[in-house]
């Protein structure tokens, strides 16, 4: 392929991701009307579950390969690259607003199974039946969120009749669109998406071996933040349009479906070993770097401002320099 045609490509994957993510947003803000819940739960379950696939496809052929590193790697660096990067662009782009039940609930949820990891390589290898556990409580997950909104959804006519007598009267909303619009609008984005991130990963890819960049480098990096680019496009779309609960509940939920999802998944098809790098200093880093964004919605009192998408932002760099570091040394 040529550098024409690969940048031909790059651009081309671009284009497409941000048409489909704006489709996609579209879609899942008007299925969570339709549904009578709120729009993170579509985020953290419909919206991460697509926006996942890349790395849930990558993951699953490292392990077919015996290659664990890559299968664990792959999570670890799209976790980092999720919190960090996505989420330091979005905050920069326009303060995102979190949801006290997000605080309490979700993003707890995603330090806790990041750390579940810690007891399972701590022996530098995953069995399948490690593996299916991980699903298990992926299953559980998903099961507790959707009958939790389904709940809210019942109790929310209710609670618009009590308000009823005192809520102010609005001009006629305009007509809503139907479920099969909505549906068709999520299924075409999240097709969209994963065209785009193709196209755009084999352009970045090509034109990353063109410079002189070495294999490892193009696997840490591009491959890294390519597998990203659905989270990323989305979020940013997400942010630019104020569907702060689409951005977070995407971030969120992807790094939830990564590590339970993703890792459970490649472990189930194959079992596997890693390299000890990934225990003592890898996983450690995605752990810190959950912890840190945590911390920054936190004190920016539900709310990621703009002073923490950068100290995200620049986390990522930092991480970034320490990938191609340890890159040169091996």
């Amino acid at each position: 392929m040529s550098l024409i045609a690969a940048a031909i490509l790059l651009v081309a994957g671009l284009i497409i991701l941000w048409k489909a993510a704006s489709m996609l947003v579209s879609g899942a803000v008007a299925l969570a009307d339709r549904l009578g819940v709120s729009p993170i739960v579509i985020g953290l379950t419909v919206v991460a579950m697509g926006t996942s696939a890349p790395e849930v496809a990558a993951s699953i052929a490292a392990a077919l390969r015996n290659a664990g590193d890559i299968a664990v790697g792959n999570v670890y660096g799209s976790n980092v690259a999720n919190l960090a990067l996505v989420g330091g662009l979005i905050a920069l782009i326009r303060p995102v607003a979190v949801r006290k039940s997000t605080i309490k609930r979700e993003i707890p949820a995603m330090i806790l199974v990041a750390l579940l990891l810690w007891p399972i390589f701590a022996n530098l290898s995953l069995a399948r039946t490690e593996a299916l556990l991980l699903l298990a409580i992926f299953v559980l997950f998903m099961t507790i969120t959707v009958v939790t909104a389904r709940n809210q959804a019942r109790l929310k006519p209710e609670l618009q009749a009590k308000l009823a007598p005192t809520a102010p009267v609005y001009p006629p909303a305009k007509a809503q669109r139907s479920m099969k619009v909505c549906a068709a609008l999520v299924v075409i984005g999240l097709a969209g998406l994963a065209l785009g991130a193709e196209l755009a990963l084999r352009g970045a890819v090509r034109i990353g071996d063109a410079i002189g960049l070495s294999k490892v480098v193009i696997g840490l990096t591009i491959i890294a933040v390519g597998t990203s680019l659905p989270e990323l496009v989305t979020c940013v779309v997400a942010s630019l349009r104020r569907q702060d609960d689409i951005s977070i509940g995407n971030l969120v939920g992807s790094n939830i479906f990564n590590t339970l999802l993703v890792i459970g998944a490649a472990g189930t098809v194959r079992p596997f070993s890693i390299g000890a790098r990934l225990v003592a200093a890898d996983y450690w880093i995605m752990v810190a770097v959950s912890v840190a964004f945590a911390l920054l919605v936190i004190a920016g009192r539900r709310k990621l401002g703009r002073a923490g998408g950068a100290l995200l932002f620049c986390a990522y760099i930092v991480y970034l320099l320490y990938l191609l570091h340890f890159t040169r040394s091996i």
